[in-house]
């Protein structure tokens, strides 16, 4: 890439890749409203309606997020009755993240916004299947220094 287009918008990956995620949040914000979720309290909610019981710490390395942020997130869920934190009684240094009834009952009222999102989209499954693939690379592969 010659030195006049580097700093072109639309020679960067980082911009479509900024804007696809905040136009995709955006088209979400209806459904979890609904719910009385932030995007990230949903995917949240998404690693405990699959796992049940799950350590901060793995929390935050499945969604990418640190514990600045997870700790208000799971206070949120848990002021509303969805989860319960508690120490380890193996390791008190390991904080535990376990779904409630209240939590497990949102999953049912939660089930219909993958196919309400995916309407969204104008994208085959296919296409979708392979983005997802591509996304998951650059998370994998990008430093986070």
């Amino acid at each position: 890439m010659s030195d006049n287009n580097a700093l072109k918008l639309e020679s960067q990956l980082c911009f479509p890749l900024y804007a696809a995620s905040r136009k995709m949040i955006r088209a979400y914000r209806p459904h979890l409203d609904a719910l009385g979720l932030t995007y990230t309290q949903y995917i949240t909610m998404m690693v405990l309606w699959d796992r049940k019981t799950v350590t901060v710490k793995d929390l935050g390395q499945t969604l990418f997020l640190d514990s600045g942020t997870l700790t208000p997130l799971l206070k949120g869920l848990e002021s509303k009755g969805y989860v319960l934190r508690a120490r380890s009684k193996e390791d008190e240094r390991v904080l535990n993240v376990t779904l409630t009834e209240a939590g497990e009952a949102l999953k049912e009222k939660a089930a219909g916004v993958p196919l309400k999102m995916a309407a969204c989209v104008r994208m085959r499954p296919d296409e979708a299947a392979a983005l997802r693939r591509i996304l998951y690379t650059i998370l994998e592969d990008t430093n986070d220094e």
